[in-house]
């Protein structure tokens, strides 16, 4: 088990509180392992005793079929009678009712409650309703650069980290691509399973979807365009061009479904001279690179976009508000938020000429504020700064902590 303490640092800053610790996130993004580091870490460094802590894996046929109120009391019966009861409830959603089930167990009992699902019942509005107040909530995602570098070291010498970087956008970042050494065809394969028991067991059977090719479509269309500006009408009009008739409504409940399963990330345009959210032409991103290639194969033409969702999911790991800027002239690739602070990054695989330079520069030289701006590029150049602007390898941006 390999440890990723970013996680188990921020996570267990609320240890013995009331809150109840929610961990969310796309399957096999590492959230059951993250549970076992927080119970390691409770034996370990906080003495627990074993009994004190107890976990359950709902996503199991051992439980299937059972009400919440049996689960209640399942959990009831484990209750330690000397001392506080750490409660580790992975895959809770599959249990109907199971924002009441944590509400009881919170409101009862002396418990410590770190809960995990993958799916939109954890984030619907039945969370606000029974744990208002009471919950906070992780989102967890595949590994960062920086954890795929400590991964393959255990099983691979490590190159360049700039041709490392490479690879980290063709492999993606699910953890458990990275526990060996595999093929590409090996960790495509061990993807295209995620991909498929998240459609067909998170979208296709809980919304009892029948059109499943439409619902297909509709993935490959979005895969195909990461980076790129588009609307439920834009996916609709193309599918009609294809003589595969769908409307707008269809469409954006499809990218809605995707999104709850956590396979999509939702990027809204943000104008910056009007500073208002653009409700038209969002962009998404994928919730691991990876999922790209596993559906459509891989494309080294692809690359470009492919790094491009590599640095928003970065920039929404370290807790950004993540927008597309709309300049007077053009778009800056993101503008991104947190707190009092605000950074501004255009992404680029290679400037090789006069003209892509000055399309790069240009538009982060037309804001006129004193916030970071930052190009980021994967070729070689000289020099780390352009009338204020800050040059970066994006491997470099990746691995730093200066943002």
């Amino acid at each position: 088990m390999i440890n990723r303490p970013d996680y188990v640092k921020k996570i267990m800053a609320y240890t013995n509180t009331p809150f109840v610790k929610i961990l969310t996130g796309v399957r096999r993004c590492g959230k059951s392992t993250i549970l076992k580091m927080i119970m390691e870490r409770l034996r370990d460094e906080y003495h627990i005793p074993e009994k004190q802590i107890v976990s359950y894996r709902f996503d199991s046929m051992e439980y299937e079929g059972m009400t919440a109120k049996q689960i209640y009391q399942e959990l009831k019966g484990r209750l330690c009678p000397e001392g506080k009861t750490y409660f580790f409830l992975d895959e809770v959603q599959e249990i109907p009712g199971w924002e009441k089930l944590v509400n009881s167990l919170a409101s009862d009992f002396d418990v410590d409650l770190y809960v995990t699902g993958s799916n939109s019942r954890m984030m619907s509005s039945e969370i606000a309703t029974y744990l208002t107040g009471r919950y906070v909530s992780f989102r967890i995602y595949t590994l960062s650069f920086r954890e795929y570098l400590t991964f393959r070291s255990r099983y691979a010498e490590l190159g360049d980290v700039h041709r490392e970087l490479a690879d980290y956008i063709r492999l993606g970042g699910f953890p458990a691509v990275h526990l060996q050494a595999y093929s590409q065809d090996e960790v495509y394969t061990i993807v295209r399973d995620i991909y498929n028991s998240t459609i067909f067991s998170d979208i296709v059977r809980r919304s009892q979807i029948r059109k499943i090719d439409q619902l297909e479509r509709v993935v490959r269309y979005t895969f195909n365009n990461v980076g790129n500006t588009f609307s439920a009408k834009s996916i609709s009009d193309y599918l009609k061009a294809e003589r595969r008739s769908l409307d707008h409504e269809t469409v954006y409940n499809y990218l809605e479904k995707l999104e709850k399963a956590y396979l999509l990330h939702r990027c809204s345009r943000y104008d910056l001279q009007g500073r208002e959210i653009l409700k038209t032409q969002e962009k998404f991103y994928l919730a691991d690179t990876s999922l790209r290639y596993s559906v459509l194969g891989y494309d080294d033409s692809t690359a470009a976009s492919s790094l491009e969702n590599v640095i928003y999911l970065e920039l929404c790991r370290r807790g950004y508000t993540v927008y597309i800027g709309k300049t007077g002239e053009g778009e800056v690739d993101f503008v991104a938020v947190r707190q009092n602070e605000k950074i501004y990054v255009q992404v680029t695989r290679r400037i090789d000429s006069e003209k892509t330079e000055k399309r790069e520069y240009e538009r982060l030289l037309e804001i006129r504020d004193n916030y970071p701006k930052y190009v980021l590029r994967t070729d070689a150049f000289a020099g780390g700064n352009y009338q204020g602007i800050i040059t970066m390898h994006a491997a470099d941006f990746l691995l730093s902590d200066a943002y």
